[in-house]
């Protein structure tokens, strides 16, 4: 991975355009079993008919089982292929940046964000999530679910074969946490994969 300073908005188009056209591929493909359980641990820890949003919600298979779960869902994504799959599938779905979540201040009980934002550079982070905890309300749960390691990184990835290919920010542990500090930490784990790959599974909630 080559190392470079790269802003938000600068990823944008190239994330979109490789996104979109790989829309109708990435809604064929089934969830590994450790996503199934990640998902389905958040989903425990919310209350009957809770308000969630999830962004870079992808063609909306995560979305769609929240909704069958009795939460009432809204999905956002930046890619309006994307975007027309969730809706496919009967949920509500924008199209949207993570910096630009058009939506009321406090309206959500929980933000779902799996595998999105680790495409968020690391100066921006902190706005993206300042964004999304705007429209949590107070006591609200966040998941983010992400690829990291015990090196931090930024850039394209050898061998993607997404065209354009996609920026990526690999963090640490100590990284991840420390760009929640405005949240308070309800869980924190890694889980280790196969070909020495590894996810960080972060819940919080905003303060009330």
């Amino acid at each position: 991975m080559i190392g470079m300073t790269v802003r938000y908005d600068e990823v944008l188009g190239p994330l979109r355009a490789a996104y979109d056209a790989r829309a109708a591929w990435r809604d064929g493909l089934d969830k590994e079993l450790w996503k199934l359980a990640e998902r389905q641990a958040f989903r425990d820890r919310l209350a009957p008919g809770a308000r969630l949003l999830e962004i870079g919600a992808g063609t909306g298979q995560d979305s769609a089982y929240f909704q069958d779960e009795g939460l009432a869902v809204v999905a956002a994504d930046l890619s309006p292929a994307m975007v027309e799959h969730c809706r496919a599938k009967g949920i509500e779905a924008y199209a949207m940046d993570f910096l630009r979540l058009d939506f009321p201040a406090g309206s959500f009980d929980a933000v779902f964000a799996l595998n999105c934002l680790l495409h968020v550079p690391n100066r921006d982070l902190p706005a993206v999530l300042a964004s999304a905890r705007a429209v949590l309300r107070p006591g609200g749960l966040m998941f983010i679910g992400v690829y990291g390691g015990n090196e931090s990184a930024e850039g394209p990835i050898e061998g993607d074969d997404y065209v354009p290919p996609r920026f990526f920010s690999w963090r640490t542990d100590e990284q991840l946490v420390e760009f929640a500090a405005d949240f308070d930490v309800v869980d924190f784990h890694p889980v280790e994969l196969d070909g020495g790959h590894r996810f960080q599974s972060l819940t919080l909630r905003r303060p009330g």
